[in-house]
């Protein structure tokens, strides 16, 4: 007999409410044994919640008042008997309720387990499992968004629609193999490139997307670049509207990075306020100018801030060097010292980049800020709801995988192969698919997905 688990599920801490969860042939016998309602009816119906006290069995101490929810199998989260008992919040509670649990039957849930049952009962896919952790671990609304999604099946549906165009053509392929006396071999030909050229756009759309959801996912990585003094600290301050990092009059004050989160349109942006960039002597600025760099190299967005009221010097042509080739907003500081600078404006208008002026003192210039960050990256049409976006790398993979399969498999058609030698990429491909929605994941695949769930989800 399956085994019934138990597991908090409500964060540790103290709390209003907390959540002791049970699933498995046992939970309402366990419940039975532990808990005294209110209404002492013993009818059980599924969708209910009862009122009562949870108890030791063992000498009938009152551990907690509680709510207690009954969902019967297969109309629960895992499709199996399910409670949950809704107790006050405080981690020292919980855990006894979790405990008496235990000593009536249950076993300690192992992480991610009850959403591993709700894939294997067939409740949901592997990529809707998937999209539940995205979207507990959601930094954005766009991001909880496209989770949601995901979870309601819609990449899942993109898939099925894929496959079953490959599951068509290997049909064809097959009666081609079977009865070649009933085909004229050029226009299956003809037909199956027409249907494989499809099916890799469409691949290659799906495999596109990952761009646009990797930012829904990650967030865009922004670093604050700039020479000492420039204003990079009093930008990130003023952005967050607190003062996170030290403001100082005396260059090189910052020496490691600042790393923070903000949102803008529903986005998560990465900031990351960095040390200056200059020549200097001092070994641990040097090793702080050599991380900015590194971090410029691999941002999604570089805020490159110039001082209107100091010279164009070698510093600042080194960071137009630096962002030249990048991603890059370029921003003015210091307006409400001076409105402007020829020399150093002439020099960036080059670079073709936008152009900020503000004030991070007196925050003038934000909002300007901010909607140019938006038109950079469309994050206004990044995502809709008739388009379907990967956030996840391994999905990305088995896409990737799978439009090489069927590029190979095009390939042998249009060198006159066999047809039968072209099936065996298109089997492949459908192999690859198979592994995003867990038709064709291996176990370790599996256990690996569901080890990165927390405790009682």
């Amino acid at each position: 007999m399956e085994k019934t688990i138990a597991a908090i599920s409500t964060a540790s801490g103290n709390g209003g409410i907390g959540i002791v969860r049970l699933s498995g042939p046992k939970s309402f016998e366990i419940i039975n044994k532990i808990f005294i309602p209110k209404n002492k009816s013993n009818n059980i119906k599924g969708y209910t919640i009862k009122y009562g006290n949870i108890i030791n069995p063992e000498n009938n101490e009152i551990l907690d008042e509680v709510l207690v929810s009954y969902f019967v199998h297969p109309h629960s989260y895992t499709k199996e008997d399910m409670c949950e008992i809704n107790t006050h919040g405080g981690i020292v509670v919980e855990r006894k309720i979790l405990d008496v649990c235990i000593q009536n039957g249950a076993e300690l849930a192992e992480p991610g387990e009850f959403t591993k049952r709700a894939f294997l009962n067939g409740r949901i896919d592997l990529a809707q499992a998937e999209s539940i952790i995205d979207l507990i671990n959601a930094k954005s609304d766009k991001e909880a968004k496209e989770s949601v999604k995901g979870l309601k099946g819609e990449l899942s549906k993109k898939i099925n629609d894929i496959e079953n165009k490959i599951t068509d053509i290997m049909v064809n392929i097959e009666v081609v193999v079977d009865y070649p006396e009933y085909d004229v071999e050029e226009i299956t030909n003809s037909q199956t490139l027409e249907k494989l050229n499809e099916i890799y756009n469409l691949l290659q759309d799906l495999e596109k997307s990952f761009d646009r959801g990797k930012l829904l996912r990650d967030g865009i990585k922004t670093v604050i670049f700039g020479k000492p003094n420039a204003g990079k600290s009093s930008l990130l301050n003023a952005i967050l509207n607190e003062e996170r990092a030290i403001v100082s009059n005396i260059e090189g004050t910052t020496r490691d990075s600042i790393e923070e989160y903000i949102n803008i349109e529903g986005i998560s942006l990465k900031l990351i306020d960095t040390a200056g960039i200059r020549k200097t002597d001092n070994e641990i600025e040097k090793i702080g100018v050599e991380k900015s760099k590194n971090f410029a190299n691999e941002a999604d967005l570089i805020i490159a801030i110039f001082d209107l009221s100091s010279d164009f010097n070698n510093d600042d042509q080194e960071i137009v060097e630096i962002i030249k080739d990048k991603n890059a907003i370029i921003v003015l500081n210091k307006v409400d010292i001076i409105q402007e600078n020829k020399i150093i404006e002439s020099k960036l208008k080059e670079l073709n980049k936008p152009i900020i002026k503000i004030s991070a003192e007196n925050k003038q210039g934000l909002e300007e800020l901010y909607k140019c960050i938006v038109d950079v990256f469309s994050l206004n049409n990044i995502s809709n709801d008739n388009s379907v976006l990967i956030t996840n790398e391994r999905h990305k993979n088995q896409i990737r995988k799978a439009k090489e399969n069927i590029k190979k498999s095009i390939e042998s058609v249009q060198m006159n192969m066999p047809i039968d030698i072209s099936s065996i990429h298109i089997k492949q491909a459908l192999e690859d698919l198979g592994e995003i929605t867990g038709k064709n994941a291996s176990e370790d695949i599996i256990n690996e997905i569901f080890k990165k769930f927390c405790l009682g989800k």
